[in-house]
């Protein structure tokens, strides 16, 4: 059988531990995808393709829904000749309410300009909060009079007082022939709200009157005109609305009495109570200088944005012809028609007949469904990868396959910065494929958007989702309960994001401030952005134009960039807190750690520790000699500057808190041993004697609650990174991917042994050969369909290669069969000859077939040390006889011994079966021989042996007399 190899190496550097790494995970990820849940990898990488056609499926319903002839342009068949013969002809005059939305109209209807009057409930009338005594009562909302309150002020009172006066001229009789002219000399208004175009006037389509604004109202002032509308007639009807003109002594007057007239609420209230307000400024008979106030505070239907049309010109031209505006104030220096009636008598006028909308062209109504959706269905499928690297770390935490590296000597960077840069490539690259698959389907969400924003931000946030990943991925240490709450946070935050986030995105009045602290989930932030791409593509889609570009960013409504930033930002806090939390927690490390200075290295000399004896509690114990022996040998040890010893522990002990009112366990009590180079030191001792505990605490799985270990001179309290690099272990329970061959493991733990190219591949070939895994194409063979003999042979040579100076193994033997178990032996006794090994076993054969020396532990105590037969010799200084006759033979059996020996014990007795110790001092194996022949004379022997104690026996016999004592103390 071929020997292990045994090829010195350096510590493997950063970039060779770093390819390690990588051609590791590619290799896992490869066999992922062929065979180990394929079922998960498929539906992650189709869920965004059916979710994109989903959308498609969507969009060409609609669109069909909307091409039909209902939603379009009516059309009818004319007889323009009378010869029967039709021609068909589409427009706004052969269309339904409905179908006239997307008409072409070249000659848009005109309409009588009107003033926005307030609601009768929210007329301004005399308050607690109002000092103005000239306002009307509170009783008028009760009667429905409350008057439409207009305010005036100057420097001339008289002048200004004078204007205004002519605002509201008394109507003359009305021409229905000529409608508009007839009432283009009056003031009208209408309680409606505007829409963003005027094509259909909305006041002229409701159940509202038109209002006719006069400073005094006959008692019958209501009545009905005729308006003409392409082809139909609309009676319209009007009513009187008194008017009142107050004076105010300043414009700070009006503004404080606009401010408090303002109401808050759902859009119907959020108006002024003050119809319009005018300053006449230094307005007289040479110079017309005004400030007007108009009431723009109607919203649209979700309270958002002002409506596109506000009923400013009528206000207007009660003053003036043209105006400048300024925000909600309008600077006129231009004739009016109060003030040529001022000027010039009551006969002269402006008249202002009608408002028309600009023509427009025939249209479609374009509703984009993936804009609409995106958010949520895109939030989904973005943040999908998250549960899926959470759950590929816990993964390797959960079966300690990311310990198991390290202790094979990989480094945190190397891991850090493979793992992060592979899931990052992994991400980049399904989000590549989402926006391209989406584009190529034709979806205006991705097709409108300036792709360079949609990189940036998609960039920005997978970075800050694998961030986020390999946080939660130290409070998590089972897959499936990640599994679990990592997609209850997928599907958890789409809906909350559509159905409550979003909400508070489009309310006007939602506390800016809260927007940025619900932002901070990076979930929210998410969908902020995909919300963001969906209103500019819907809105480019309806238009007809781009959606978001970069110079869109610097609108003051746009928070793509408000996102970008917070996702910046919080990627680096992320990743920062979640190295230093994996630092602390997963990897033991000083809370402090960043601020201490790097410990240089021992390998030279030891530290010199104290050697008073350590810890909280003194043990009432008496060692044995040779456990003593053994303690003062470490001492003496640890004083010197140089040592050939590669294993050093002085006063170890591990002590597990109490809980759930049970004492504390002391899993290890000072514990002092050293073991040479070529040495293998076996531990033996019943379960829970403290053999693991010791184990883990010398390859850095828990930390010691006390003492001190060195290996190769480096201290495993500091120095636990660079123990690494020299040291192999075979753990108790087989850890290793299911996924990975058993040639796949050696390569990649080869590779972090500095093994390299022809070094490499034969080392894997000798490792495989040597644990008979090598022929049959069982190194080919995924690891998971590997017997359990075969997984615990491959865990032998997985720590075996790449020639280690220290190697634990714990119980390597365990579940092999007779001839694995002896194979097994022969490679362990050739690898020991140029490193230490300690090894845990219940198998007494196996202890004394491969150790050179032994120690047994009980309650966590190092009760006995020495070589096997050394051992013996002390605690099993007697044969063992052994005798069966019948029952009523025994005490015939118990004098032949006590003839033999005097000091003969009996230890065990039934059914006429009886077992004697008798101290080899004080007898001679031919008197044993002769006494039984004679014995046989007398009665019945059914049969006889006499043998030599063994190690089983020595074991048995240290372990409860330990137990007893412990017990008594």
């Amino acid at each position: 059988m071929a020997d292990l190899p045994n090829v010195p190496n350096a510590p493997s550097s950063f970039w060779t531990q770093a390819n390690a790494l990588l051609r590791k995970n590619l290799t896992f990820q490869a066999s992922s995808l062929s065979k180990r849940s394929i079922k998960t990898n498929i539906r992650l990488v189709l869920s965004p393709f059916f979710l994109c056609l989903l959308l498609v499926l969507i969009q060409s319903l609609v669109d069909n829904e909307l091409d039909k002839p209902s939603n379009r342009c009516g059309c009818t068949c004319v007889d323009t000749d009378g010869n029967g013969q039709c021609e068909r002809r589409c427009g706004i005059e052969y269309s339904t309410l409905d179908q006239g939305f997307t008409c072409p109209i070249t000659h848009p209807p005109a309409w009588p300009p009107l003033l926005q009057i307030p609601k009768e409930q929210f007329r301004a009338v005399r308050t607690e909060s109002t000092s103005y005594q000239d306002l009307p009562d509170g009783s008028c909302k009760r009667t429905g009079s409350c008057p439409a309150t207009m305010l005036i002020t100057g420097n001339n009172q008289t002048f200004g007082q004078s204007v205004a006066g002519n605002m509201f001229p008394t109507p003359s009789n009305i021409n229905f022939s000529d409608i508009l002219f007839s009432i283009a000399d009056v003031a009208l208004g209408s309680e409606s709200r505007t829409e963003y175009t005027n094509f259909l006037d909305a006041a002229f389509f409701s159940n509202t009157p038109l209002d006719l604004l006069q400073s005094q109202c006959a008692s019958n002032s209501q009545f009905s005109v005729p308006l003409q509308l392409g082809s139909a007639t609309i009676q319209q009807d009007v009513r009187c609305i008194q008017t009142l003109s107050l004076w105010r002594n300043s414009s700070s007057e009006i503004n404080d009495e606009l401010y408090k007239g303002y109401r808050r609420g759902n859009p119907e209230r959020q108006i002024n109570e003050i119809v319009a307000a005018y300053d006449f400024v230094n307005s007289n008979e040479n110079l017309f200088n005004v400030t007007i106030w108009y009431n723009s505070t109607y919203k649209n239907n979700t309270g958002n944005q002002p409506l596109a049309l506000t009923r400013v010109a009528r206000s207007v031209n009660l003053v003036t012809e043209s105006c400048l505006f300024s925000c909600f104030k309008l600077l006129l220096i231009v004739a009016s028609n109060s003030y040529l009636q001022f000027l010039l008598g009551p006969a002269t006028k402006l008249l202002f007949e009608f408002v028309k909308e600009m023509p427009k062209p025939e249209t479609r109504l374009r509703l984009d469904f993936s804009s609409l959706l995106g958010p949520l269905f895109f939030t989904w499928v973005i943040f999908q990868l998250f549960p899926v690297i959470l759950t590929s770390l816990i993964y390797e935490k959960q079966f300690r396959l990311k310990i198991m590296m390290k202790m094979h000597g990989l480094g945190d960077g190397p891991y850090w910065m493979i793992s992060y840069a592979y899931f990052l490539a992994i991400s980049t690259m399904y989000m590549i494929c989402f926006v391209v698959f989406g584009s190529g389907v034709g979806l205006k969400f991705f097709t409108l958007n300036d792709y360079s924003i949609q990189f940036v931000f998609y960039f920005l946030y997978i970075n800050l989702q694998v961030s986020l990943a390999f946080l939660v991925a130290d409070v998590f240490s089972n897959t499936k309960t990640a599994t679990v709450v990592g997609y209850m946070m997928v599907f958890g935050t789409g809906l909350l994001g559509a159905f409550l986030f979003q909400f508070f995105l489009e309310d006007s009045s939602f506390p800016r401030a809260g927007i940025i602290a619900m932002e901070l989930y990076p979930g929210f932030a998410l969908y902020r952005g995909l919300y963001e791409f969906s209103q500019y593509s819907f809105a480019g889609n309806y238009m007809g134009t781009d959606g978001m570009r970069w110079k869109d960013l610097n609108d003051s409504k746009n928070g793509m960039s408000e996102v970008m930033i917070i996702i910046a930002v919080e990627w680096l806090i992320v990743l920062g807190v979640a190295y230093y939390v994996d630092q602390v927690f997963s990897s033991g490390r000083d809370p402090l750690f960043f601020f201490r200075r790097h410990q240089k290295n021992l390998s030279s000399s030891f530290r010199k520790p104290s050697l008073q004896r350590q810890g909280s509690k003194v043990f009432v114990q008496i060692e044995k000699q040779d456990v003593e022996e053994e303690r003062e040998k470490v001492e003496q040890l640890l004083l010197e500057s140089t040592t050939t010893h590669a294993i050093i522990s002085h006063n170890l002990r591990k002590i597990y808190p109490g809980r759930d009112g049970n004492p504390e366990k002391f899993a290890v009590r000072n514990l002092s041993l050293a073991l040479s180079q070529g040495e293998c030191f076996g531990m033996l001792g019943p379960n829970g004697a403290g053999k693991t505990s010791f184990i883990n605490m010398m390859i850095g799985l828990t930390k010691p609650t006390s003492g001190s270990a060195y290996v190769q001179g480096l201290d495993i309290l500091t120095d636990m990174n660079r123990i690494y690099t020299s040291m192999g272990v075979c753990p108790q329970h087989d850890l290793l991917w299911g996924t990975l061959t058993g040639r796949e493991h050696l390569l990649f733990y080869g590779r972090l042994k500095n093994l390299k190219g022809d070094s490499l591949l034969n080392a894997v070939e000798e490792s495989l050969k040597s644990v008979n895994l090598f022929y049959g194409g069982v190194a080919d063979k995924q690891a998971r369909k590997y017997s359990g003999g075969m997984k615990r042979r491959l865990s032998v040579a997985i720590s075996l290669i790449g020639d280690p100076k220290v190697v634990y193994m714990d119980e390597p033997s365990t579940g092999l069969d007779p001839a694995s178990r002896n194979m097994l032996w022969n490679v362990v006794k050739r690898a020991k000859q140029n490193r230490a090994i300690i090894l845990t076993t219940h198998s007494m054969e196996e202890a004394e077939h491969l150790c050179d020396r032994l120690g047994i532990f009980v309650d966590g105590s190092l009760q006995c040390v020495g070589n096997p037969k050394e051992l013996k010799a002390r605690y099993g200084g007697s044969y063992v006889f052994t005798m069966t006759t019948p029952p009523d033979h025994e005490q015939e059996v118990e004098n032949l011994v006590r003839n033999l020996s005097p000091n003969a014990n009996k230890i065990y007795q039934i059914s006429g079966t009886q077992k004697f110790e008798l101290p080899k001092q004080e007898i001679r194996i031919a008197d044993v021989f002769e006494a039984v022949e004679k014995a046989k004379s007398r009665f019945t022997v059914q049969a006889w042996g006499i043998a030599d104690t063994t190690l089983e026996d020595v074991f048995i016999k240290v372990a409860r007399g330990a137990q007893t004592f412990n017990t008594l103390s």
